[in-house]
Formats: C-alpha cells, sequence, structure tokens
C-alpha cells in the first residue's frame, strides 16, 4: 500500500510540474477566477496530451506493477501502456491524513468521446464511496465554523475556497454515504447540502436525507440547499458573488421539511382513509431510523398526524417508535 502511494505522490509532482509549463492550463484555471494560491492549497496540476507523459519520472514506467494498481496507467488491446488522464488539469484526492490516493481530471478542451471528468479507478487505496474531497484542506474550518458544505464536483469545493469558504468536501458524484456523514458530524454538528434544482439534484439530496436519518441528534443541524437557474457551487459564486451563496444557504431547507416533502412526493393519495393510512405506513421505516433525536421525531410524527388524521400516540404504536423516545 506504502508503494502505491509513493507512486501517487511523484505522478502528482509531475502534473505539479506540467501545470506550471502549461500556458493553456493556468488559463483554463485563470479563467475559472483560480488563483496559483489555491491551486497550489490543492495541489492542482496538469496532465499534458501525450500517451506516455508518466515515463518522464517513472523509469520503469513500462514494467511498473504499481502504476497500474493505482490507475495511472492502463494496457491497451496490444498490451501497450499508456497514460490514463492526457490533457487534463487534474486534482489530487487525498485520505484523511493527507496521503494522495487517486486523481480527478478535467479536460480543458472538449475532445470527442472524451468524458468531461475521469476518476481513477477503484484500488487498494481508493474507494471513491469512503473519500470526500477537499476534506483534509477543509478539516480546520469545519471544526472552527461547526459547519461543513457538501457539494458534488471538485471545481465546486475549489471555487468556493477561492471566495473564502474553505468548509466545502465534495462527494465526488458519488451518493452521500453514511460514512461520510458521521465523518463530517464527528468534526461539526452543522451540514448544508448544495446540489443543483433539477431532478437528479433532487435525487442526490433524498440520498443524502437517507444517510443523515441514523446519526441525527437534536443538536444536529441538517440542511439542504438547492440553487436554481443550471447553477452549480461553482458557476453560482462566480456570477453571484459568495455573500449571496451565503444567503442561499440561510435559505436552505431543513432536515425536517425535506424529510415530509420527500415523505408526500411519493405520490400517494391522502383524499382517502387508506392512502392517509398508506403514507403514514410509508414514513415509519424511516422514522425507526431517528433513534437519538426525540424532539425532531416528535415534530416530524406531528406533522405526519396532521397530514394523515392519526394521532401522535396513535402514530407511534402503529410504527414501533416507542424505544425511539
Amino acid at each position: 500500500m506504502k508503494q502505491l502511494t509513493e507512486v501517487l505522490q511523484t505522478a502528482a509532482s509531475y502534473y505539479r510540474q506540467m501545470l506550471a509549463a502549461s500556458p493553456a492550463a493556468v488559463a483554463y484555471l485563470n479563467g475559472r477566477g483560480i488563483s496559483g494560491e489555491v491551486a497550489a492549497l490543492f495541489g492542482l496540476g496538469f496532465a499534458p496530451d501525450a500517451f506516455q507523459g508518466l515515463a518522464d519520472v517513472f523509469p520503469d514506467y513500462h514494467s511498473s506493477q504499481a502504476l497500474v494498481d493505482t490507475g495511472l496507467v492502463t494496457t491497451s488491446e496490444n498490451k501497450r501502456r499508456y497514460d490514463r488522464f492526457r490533457g487534463r488539469v487534474m486534482f489530487p484526492i487525498s485520505n484523511y491524513s493527507g496521503e494522495i490516493i487517486a486523481f480527478g481530471g478535467r479536460v480543458i478542451e472538449a475532445r470527442d468521446g472524451a468524458p468531461k471528468y475521469l476518476n481513477s479507478p477503484e484500488t487498494e487505496v481508493f474507494h471513491k464511496s469512503d473519500v470526500l474531497y477537499g476534506l483534509h484542506q477543509a478539516r480546520s474550518a469545519i471544526v472552527e465554523s461547526g459547519m461543513t458544505y457538501v457539494v458534488e464536483g471538485y471545481l465546486d469545493v475549489v471555487s468556493l475556497a477561492q471566495h473564502g469558504v474553505r468548509n466545502a468536501v465534495a462527494t465526488m458524484g458519488t451518493a452521500t454515504t453514511s460514512g461520510h456523514i458521521l465523518e463530517l458530524l464527528l468534526l461539526a454538528p452543522r451540514i448544508v447540502f448544495c446540489f443543483d434544482g433539477d431532478e437528479a439534484g433532487r435525487r442526490a439530496a433524498a440520498k443524502a436525507l437517507d444517510a443523515c436519518r441514523p446519526f441525527m441528534l437534536d443538536t444536529t443541524d441538517v440542511s439542504f440547499m438547492f440553487l436554481q437557474g443550471g447553477h452549480d457551487p461553482d458557476s453560482f459564486v462566480r456570477k453571484f458573488g459568495v455573500d449571496e451563496f451565503y444567503a442561499a444557504a440561510g435559505r436552505a431547507t431543513p432536515f425536517e421539511r425535506f424529510f415530509l416533502a420527500c415523505l408526500v412526493s411519493t405520490g400517494l393519495a391522502i383524499d382517502s382513509a387508506e392512502g392517509k393510512a398508506a403514507l403514514a405506513n410509508a414514513s415509519f421505516p424511516a422514522l425507526r431510523e431517528i433513534r437519538n433525536a426525540p424532539e425532531l421525531l416528535e415534530r416530524l410524527l406531528v406533522a405526519i398526524a396532521r397530514q394523515t388524521g392519526f394521532s401522535v400516540n396513535e402514530l407511534v404504536f402503529l410504527g414501533g417508535l416507542e424505544n425511539n423516545f
């Protein structure tokens, strides 16, 4: 495992050198408003558009198993090796202690068939669903501020940091997991999830809500921020500024309200006794997961009682929630 992280560190150093030598990559970052200081904070680099660029720093390029095992190098059908990342701004991905365990790369010029973003594959040291991009850099700001912004992409984190928001991390396009939530709540009691306002963003938020439920306390503050107009955090903060970003965060939907909105959005008709009973039954599995937040649970039950016509006591009994208080 140590050999893999050493190989990744060497690659990161190479990519940083290549960034300094690439006017096109520097111009791309400047065009996104990213300063040299912030690029250095996140260790940003550039993978040149060369099939075997890493051979310049790895003398054993054509035989090293570690280069393959880290996903830096892949092999064609005719057994010829070539760099996975080419012509991309590189975002090193670190573990909690700061060791580089993977990379994400973004093209600076669109190419037919090439994805805009490309990640390292799953490896011995990199399991995407376990990692939050930017957590190593954001940790002290999270503790100091008492809160975390959770966004989706690398550039969202970097752009927010450029505008002074240093307590943001990214899920890198994967669903938020219970591991992510536990890791963040150990640092600070408040989480603001920031997603696009489209249907995909709402689905991602609903999955984040699911991941949060078992960890909710009455002192935990989780909310959901949806950006409209096709904006992600990067484009939003560049267009409207950081003050408007903070204002939008202040209008974020609280956990309780989003929980109820997701419940109602299941499409169950509540204009009949059967529909109201079905809505109550649909809520019980999720409510049972809220084991350590009795005040939150009671507020949710009061709201569901209002929707269904059951009393809170009836809902507690029917849902088997007696031990959650």
